[in-house]
């Protein structure tokens, strides 16, 4: 910038020194106008330099960009509120239903309704801990006709009928009837692996049927409520985990949602056809 300045006042001194020549008298007026030419030019000059100099290129514009790319790609992804503002029901399996109780074991002591219930409970205590709000719902309970919120789980357990040796592990399935398909498939992807990961059960492979996809739940609740129904275990090879450790299964399913909710990073998975 100085030496701008420097140059305004050399071409000034050249040109007072030849309009001061013989052949082109010197002009008061015209001499001041000159001068307020040059430094303005000069000014001018050396703003520009500064505006445009390579500082402003280090580092900042690719800040930008990633600011606009980060921007750009958060309107490709699921906009999901603060956990405080989330909204999420849990069916407890058969839990008010008086046409079916659902499984009962031969000991008359371990039913469903009751695993059920007591693992839907922690799921629901640990994620109102997190600051989610949280209905508990009953199996035909009046409020999920219409049922607006996040998503919505129903929990289950399997059967306690000696079937074979392959008769463990859990099964998740989404609604058939959510509008967002690419939702449920997150949503069922979440559980499956969030689940298997705490608490050390497989993927029962196989074993969806149309009892899980046409789930009652899903027929009254709004479309725009994305839900699945998740039975977390057999009841008979599996009935250690279910009855003597129903913390760590709610652990699980809360991993689950929590991936679901806070869309984190996990392979969609297509919803199966029964």
């Amino acid at each position: 910038m100085y030496n701008l300045v420097e140059l305004g006042y050399h071409c000034l001194n050249m040109t007072i020194h030849h309009r001061s020549s013989p052949s082109r008298p010197s002009n008061a007026v015209q001499t001041a106008r000159i001068l307020q030419t040059v430094f303005s030019v000069a000014i001018l000059l050396a703003t520009l330099f500064v505006a445009f100099s390579p500082r402003m290129f280090s580092g900042n514009l690719n800040s930008l960009l990633t600011g606009i790319q980060g921007s750009s790609q958060s309107e490709s992804v699921v906009n999901v509120p603060t956990l405080s503002a989330v909204r999420i029901g849990i069916v407890s399996g058969h839990w008010g239903d008086g046409e079916d109780s659902g499984a009962v074991c031969p000991d008359g002591t371990t039913t469903e309704e009751k695993v059920n219930m007591k693992i839907s409970s922690l799921v629901r205590q640990k994620l109102e801990a997190r600051g989610m709000i949280i209905d508990l719902l009953q199996e035909n309970d009046p409020r999920l006709d219409g049922y607006h919120a996040a998503m919505l789980l129903s929990i289950h357990a399997d059967t306690c009928e000696v079937i074979n040796d392959q008769a463990t592990g859990f099964k998740v399935a989404a609604s058939s009837n959510s509008r967002d398909q690419n939702l449920a498939g997150r949503l069922t992807a979440c559980l499956d692996d969030r689940y298997a990961s705490v608490t050390g059960l497989h993927l029962h492979p196989g074993s969806i049927t149309g009892d899980m996809t046409e789930y009652y739940a899903f027929k009254v609740i709004d479309t725009a409520t994305t839900a699945a129904i998740i039975e977390t275990g057999f009841l008979n090879l599996d009935q250690d985990l279910l009855v003597n450790h129903p913390d760590l299964l709610a652990d699980g399913i809360m991993s689950g949602i929590l991936c679901f909710v806070n869309n984190e990073s996990v392979n969609p998975t297509s919803v199966p056809v029964p």
